[in-house]
Order: C-alpha cells, then structure tokens, then sequence
C-alpha cells in the first residue's frame, strides 16, 4: 500500500511539473519581433517629426501588452486574433493615458 501512495505521488508531483507555465518561456524569434513591430503601423502615427521616441514607446508598451499574454501562437487564424488583442488591449491603453 505504501508503494502505491508513493508511485501516486510521484505521478502527481510529474504532472504538476509539466503543466506549470514557468520554464515554457520561449526565446522570441527575429521574425516574432518583426511582427510586433508590424502591428504597430496600424496606430497610423502622423507627423514625422518626434515619430521616434513615439514609435520607441508604442513598442515597448506594445511588448509589454505581449509578455503578460501567452506565447504567439504558430497558426495563422490564431496570430490574427492574437494580434487583434493586442491592439485592442494597446488602443485601450493608449486611451486611458492622460493627454500631455
């Protein structure tokens, strides 16, 4: 009896290692970094002037947004529902920022 307490336990402890979401972080690939900043275009920022630290900010509120999200997905359907969150999420944001 005592076996079978410990083999449980031992499968209970394995399954809870392999279904916490620490230790699943993957690296961004070049071509995920490329995409974030592709959906930064649709904000459509105006003026050329000061554009940078402008565009700076939206990536880093936009990369932001995107690590307290789960990781990109792999399928098409599902980066552009991916993607629609994430600018609705940085349009919400930038809506709740006081004008300066």
């Amino acid at each position: 009896m005592f076996e079978v307490i410990l083999l449980f336990l031992a499968m209970l402890l394995i399954a809870v290692c392999a279904f916490l979401p620490f230790g699943r972080s993957t690296p961004k690939s070049p071509r995920q970094s490329a995409d974030a900043c592709d959906s930064c275009s649709n904000l459509e920022l105006a003026g050329s002037e000061g554009s940078a630290p402008r565009q700076h900010f939206l990536t880093y509120l936009q990369s932001e947004v995107e690590s307290a999200l789960w990781p990109r997905p792999t399928d098409s359907i599902l980066q552009r529902h991916y993607d629609a969150l994430v600018s609705a999420e940085l349009e919400n944001r930038l809506a709740a920022m006081p004008d300066s």
